[in-house]
């Protein structure tokens, strides 16, 4: 884990994101012998956090990347030189931004049936696919849910028939978010079973992303479904997680700029805001602050620098309450975080930075020039 009091006296800027490549790189090992033990291939899902730098890390260790727009696209292939597979899937494709995108990736997953057969073209060169959805919900809270009703993700797989649609060649799957047990995965493969066994030729099957693998102590049902799968199914699986590498190994530095009482409880207003790590917000987060001490005898709510009153990040307790100038961390905010984060109010970007063991590379700062860019 990295070295808390260290990393508060060695940043000079707050706030500041803090992606640690030593988390990442321990979070790719249960990946790795998936991948060993079955033969399936890992793309990184980068909407969970497109840093360039960590691509750059990224592309030699894994298989490729999955993304879901253009511009991720374009960056992705950038980074890696074009090499690896790039697989697409989103709701969003544009048909005057088709020729280029279906130029940079080497898999396309169509979203609906109607977007298949507008966009596709038996001349193109990548793999053409289907998101399908397989009508099966396992999130508690129904905005993750992409199997839920009336999803707009995937073709409902009872609409299919017996046969795919001539060109189709792999399938794509995504069903959950931030699993710690393969039981979704199990109970999906079982209700797909005799669809997949009509199915001939498939070259390929993605199983999408969610499952947060460094947290699942035995691995052996990912691993059996795989070699069922490649067995039985499609010449390839894929598997593509985001926050499973990237979640635990963000962090969030703050400082306290004020301090004071409001009816009877200690408010501390950070230089931050809960605009940096959105979700907490949209989905009433409370992130861990690893400055807390659950058994301590005093609680301070801590609240973000704009005029929004909801911008809360929570109550914490504290041994000492800290005052004005203390540093504090957030963790575990390195997916949906900075890549959701805006300037509301004017306030600045956190500034960026890589922890490589006990380096600290300084990656970028937000400045008015990008403030004045983004408004102009």
């Amino acid at each position: 884990m990295i070295a808390v009091d260290e990393l508060k006296r060695r940043l000079e800027h707050s706030p500041a994101f803090v992606l640690d490549m030593s988390q990442v790189h321990a979070n790719l090992r249960p990946l790795h012998h998936i991948r060993q033990a079955s033969g399936c291939r890992i793309l990184y899902s980068m909407k969970a956090l497109p840093l360039a730098a960590l691509l750059s890390d990224l592309s030699d260790k894994l298989d490729g990347f999955s993304v879901s727009s253009l511009f991720e696209a374009r960056l992705a292939s950038a980074v890696s030189g074009g090499r690896g597979s790039l697989h697409v899937t989103t709701p969003g494709l544009r048909a005057d931004e088709f020729a280029e995108l279906s130029a940079l990736c080497s898999h396309i997953g169509f979203n609906s049936l109607s977007q298949y057969q507008r966009l596709h073209s038996s001349t193109d060169r990548y793999s053409a696919g289907l998101r399908v959805n397989p009508k099966l919900s396992f999130a508690d809270d129904r905005r993750y849910d992409p199997c839920g009703p009336h999803s707009k993700l995937g073709v409902d797989v009872g609409l299919l028939g017996q046969a795919l649609p001539e060109g189709i060649e792999g399938l794509h799957l995504h069903t959950v978010f931030g699993r710690t047990d393969f039981q979704p995965l199990q109970a999906v493969i079982s209700k797909l079973k005799p669809f997949l066994s009509r199915q001939t030729g498939l070259k390929w099957l993605n199983l999408g992303g969610g499952y947060l693998y460094h947290r699942i102590a035995d691995l052996t049902p990912v691993i059996e479904a795989v070699r069922y799968l490649q067995t039985h199914v499609a010449e390839q699986v894929y598997l593509e997680p985001g926050k499973a590498l990237v979640g635990n190994a963000g962090y969030l530095l703050t400082s306290v700029l004020d301090r004071f009482d409001s009816d009877g409880e200690t408010v501390l207003v950070l230089d931050s805001s809960v605009n940096h790590h959105p979700e907490i917000f949209e989905y009433q987060r409370r992130p861990q602050l690893l400055d807390e001490d659950p058994q301590g005898g005093h609680s301070a709510i801590l609240a973000g620098s704009t005029c929004l009153a909801g911008d809360v990040f929570g109550r914490y307790r504290f041994a000492k309450i800290p005052t004005v100038g203390d540093r504090l961390l957030f963790a575990d905010v390195g997916a949906y975080s900075l890549i959701k984060a805006q300037r509301f109010n004017g306030y600045a970007l956190p500034a960026v930075y890589v922890c490589r063991g006990d380096r600290y590379e300084a990656i970028k700062r937000d400045g008015y020039a990008d403030y004045a860019r983004q408004w102009a």
